[in-house]
């Protein structure tokens, strides 16, 4: 007699195998987490494991089930089954043991998910041989997996319950400086630049202490990522030079990306010896200089630009402006420093400010329309405060600048069309009365320049009239 087949399964019971108010199957994914088991099981050794080193491909159907997990652990039961059943401790094992990039970079990326909860991101912060393991696959030569663990570290180090563990296990290896300089300075991969300098920006952001380190590092030979297993020899990494050639990489393809390095650099100089780094290279920051000159007088707030774009640019152009601003206080003797080269600069300087004028304009007419909108004007107060501080440090290089201009440099900034009865007008509103020093010295330059003018802009402002 024929057996009557299996009755369907209950609700009961498909509720019970749900993961969590999922509908995701613990059984399934229990079978996933046991065939990793397998990959790195030494009783029976997997192709991916080869004892030659050869990194082998992943079995496609293997690849596909992890990454359904891997979009899984985005939900936050899924990720507190895996954490339940020890997957931390499986992904160890491989990357340990497997020579296939493809499974160690899903691992990470799972990771990475589980670290956006706050309980598993603690868990997974605290677990010294993890966070350990987690820090050396940032000398590995694959890209996804540099990605996948360096947006596995952004964040847990944006999360502040966690951020000290690691600024303070990053602080204890130095390994890993030598591994961020290496991608900096020589990887094209765009996604990758951008993701290692957030984390780089958040360690210096987060501690004063550890970007010093940084800063002094490079004083002896460095040992870094390696085809093989034996470690090679790095070239003896500056900080400074290394953020300037990723920038270089990022600026054309990522506008995000170059904010985060212009970010770094002005991180830098919040400390006299970041100055220094950056001014004492063997080319005394004349590339610093250069790039920094180049964005601001040929890419960014340009005069073809509608005045709306410095709010879109604020915080990149604040960081250069920043940078520049420090480099000009502290190199005046330097070539490149000098005003006969630096006109174009002192134009888009007085652009930004005209710019951000009618940036100002806009913003009042706005706040105007949304009185009755709280969401709206605490967003037009947000934009006012970032446009304040744009302001401020643009006004110090502008003031600091013209203070060093000469009767020829002057005559070269009106024939180039950089100065003029509107420009100067311009500059006048937003530097005084703060920096009446600079221009009342500027006044008198320009008064042997071109009498004209400096007459007419004395008319506009009476109170240099009465100092003159």
């Amino acid at each position: 007699m024929n057996r009557n087949p299996s009755p369907p399964s209950s609700e009961v019971e498909e509720e019970e195998d749900a993961v969590g108010n999922t509908v995701y199957s613990k059984h399934w994914l229990f079978s996933i987490l046991t065939r990793l088991i397998e990959v790195i099981s030494p009783e029976k050794p997997e192709p991916i494991v080869s004892p030659e080193g050869i990194q082998m491909e992943l079995d496609e159907e293997m690849e596909h089930d992890i990454c359904k997990v891997w979009d899984m652990s985005m939900d936050e039961d899924v990720a507190l089954f895996l954490q339940e059943f020890n997957a931390p401790d499986i992904f160890m094992g491989i990357f340990a043991k497997s020579k296939c990039p493809r499974l160690t970079e899903i691992c990470v990326g799972i990771l990475g998910n589980m670290a956006c909860f706050q309980d598993i991101c603690m868990s997974i912060s605290k677990d010294e041989n993890l966070g350990q393991v987690l820090l050396q696959r940032l000398c590995d030569t694959d890209s996804p997996t540099l990605l996948e663990t360096s947006r596995l570290l952004l964040t847990c180090l944006s999360q502040p319950e966690v951020a000290s563990i690691w600024v303070e296990r990053i602080r204890e290896n130095p390994s890993v400086y030598d591994c961020v300089c290496f991608i900096m300075s020589s990887s094209t991969n765009v996604e990758l630049l951008v993701k290692v300098g957030e984390v780089v920006d958040k360690l210096f952001d987060l501690d004063e202490e550890l970007m010093l380190n940084w800063i002094k590092s490079g004083s002896c030979p460095s040992v870094g990522p390696s085809v093989d297993d034996s470690p090679e020899e790095l070239p003896d990494f500056k900080i400074v030079p290394c953020v300037l050639e990723a920038a270089k990489q990022v600026r054309s393809d990522n506008p995000e990306g170059l904010d985060v390095y212009m970010h770094i650099l002005q991180l830098l100089t919040t400390v006299d010896e970041g100055i220094q780094a950056i001014v004492q290279v063997p080319d005394g920051g004349k590339e610093t200089w250069s790039l920094l000159y180049d964005l601001v007088c040929h890419e960014l707030c340009q005069p073809d630009d509608p005045p709306i774009i410095v709010q879109e640019q604020k915080t990149v152009l604040a960081s250069i402006l920043s940078v520049l601003s420090a480099m000009f206080a502290s190199q005046t003797e330097q070539e490149y420093t000098k005003m006969r080269k630096n006109m174009p600069l002192i134009g888009s300087l007085i652009r930004i400010l005209q710019y951000m004028e009618g940036c100002g304009k806009r913003a009042g007419d706005s706040s105007k329309e949304s009185e009755q909108e709280e969401t709206a004007t605490a967003d037009v107060n947000d934009k006012d405060f970032h446009l304040k501080i744009l302001k401020d440090i643009c006004c110090e290089l502008l003031s600091n600048m013209l203070q060093e201009l000469t009767k020829e440099n002057t005559l070269e900034g009106l024939h180039q069309g950089h100065l003029n009865e509107q420009t100067c007008s311009c500059a006048f509103q937003n530097l005084l009365p703060l920096y009446f020093a600079s221009v009342e010295s500027f006044l008198e330059v320009l008064r042997e320049a071109d009498q004209t003018l400096a007459d007419n802009l004395e008319k506009c402002f009476p109170s240099l009239k009465v100092h003159s």
